[in-house]
């Protein structure tokens, strides 16, 4: 429902954008679907990828380690991948919304996404090198101690 809003408004602020002036939209319109077209390839890397995942990670086990009950172990196991994960943002949210459709809880996925974004596990050396090992570690389990509170409040609140 909420693509077919968002979908009929935006048809209908381009129809008035045209009667408004012609080529300044005609303009317009081209250059987004130039843009639109340059990220095809990126659009069509993530649907393949968030299929292969979902098509090897059965919604049992999805279930198992990320829904339910909802316990720390859930929370822990969340904040742990996306602390190791290398994955653009790009790529984590669509797949986080199809873990949740497929059985995952909110506060683990909050996690995971959270930690994903701030805690710099992969890139510590590069870290170390450039900011200390004090302020690099102390970064670190702030991010984690915040993605864990940020989680959690998700969890209350969703």
């Amino acid at each position: 429902m909420t693509a077919i809003i968002v979908n009929l408004l935006t048809l209908i602020l381009l129809i008035i954008s045209f009667s408004k002036d012609l080529e300044r939209s005609k303009k317009a319109l081209w250059k987004a679907l130039k843009k639109g077209w340059n990220l095809l390839p990126t659009m069509l890397f993530i649907i393949i990828i968030i299929g292969l995942i979902m098509a090897f990670i059965p919604r049992e086990m999805i279930q198992k380690y990320l829904g339910g009950d909802m316990n720390f172990f859930q929370v822990f196991f969340a904040l742990f991948a996306g602390a190791i994960a290398m994955i653009p943002s790009l790529i984590a949210l669509p797949l986080a919304g199809s873990l949740i459709d497929n059985g995952a809880s909110y506060m683990p996925i909050v996690a995971f996404i959270t930690s994903l974004t701030m805690v710099g596990f992969v890139t510590l050396p590069l870290e170390l090198k450039e900011l200390g090992r004090r302020i690099t570690l102390l970064r670190n389990i702030l991010a984690l101690v915040f993605a864990s509170i940020i989680a959690i409040f998700m969890g209350v609140f969703m």
